[in-house]
């Protein structure tokens, strides 16, 4: 799938640690597909690489179906093996050289930035967009000390790709991002961790929206 910027507006991060009882990743990446994400990214660090495989390869065909690009979270080779649309890495993953190496020219690549330099770097090593953050403390991740706003100004205007602002994103603070420059929210608990993922997408699509135009 040709990478559009457009597509980074409401970029969905899984998280199965929310997951209602009966429920599968599947029914709840599809009520986000349904409320308007624009991009789901598959992140598993706990899973076997044949559960892993079997939960992309389901993924996938609900993306396709709503014509929105999947990201595989650091694993090239899985990615490559289900022929998803593309990978994200982080500082600490594959470097973002060796990825666009493994991944070919045509497959979507998004590397974390969380400097100019970092940016920088990543740009020229080939990367399609950047995930900066964590612009807002998160649990997510416990190590993500929170980017200043004007360091995101900053990494934005510094590079010639988009970016997604990502980290403790929720409804009532990600308007506070207007006029950074970003191209869109990453989001994972204001999504996932929400009785109705359908509405807490909805509600953010038109929120980003907003947003992207300030």
């Amino acid at each position: 799938m040709k990478f559009d910027k457009h597509q980074l507006l409401l970029y969905a991060v899984t998280d199965r640690s929310w997951l209602p009882q009966g429920k599968t990743l599947a029914d709840q990446v599809e009520q986000a597909l349904e409320g308007g994400a624009t991009m789901i990214q598959i992140r598993e660090k706990h899973l076997s690489h044949a559960a892993f495989l079997e939960e992309a390869r389901q993924l996938q065909q609900l993306c396709r179906r709503y014509q929105v690009p999947l990201i595989v979270n650091d694993d090239v080779d899985l990615a490559l093996e289900i022929g998803a649309d593309g990978v994200h890495v982080g500082q600490e993953d594959l470097e973002a050289g060796q990825a666009r190496a493994k991944l070919g020219p045509h497959r979507i690549l998004g590397v974390s930035a969380h400097s100019v330099e970092e940016a920088l770097r990543a740009q020229a090593a080939g990367a399609d967009y950047l995930g900066v953050g964590a612009v807002f403390p998160t649990g997510t991740k416990s190590d993500a000390s929170a980017l200043p706003h004007g360091a995101l100004k900053e990494i934005c205007a510094a590079v010639d790709i988009p970016a997604v602002a990502i980290g403790g994103i929720t409804a009532e603070n990600i308007l506070q991002l207007a006029g950074s420059g970003i191209a869109g929210a990453a989001v994972v608990s204001a999504l996932f961790a929400q009785p109705d993922v359908r509405a807490a997408a909805r509600q953010l699509r038109q929120l980003c929206g907003q947003l992207v135009e300030a």
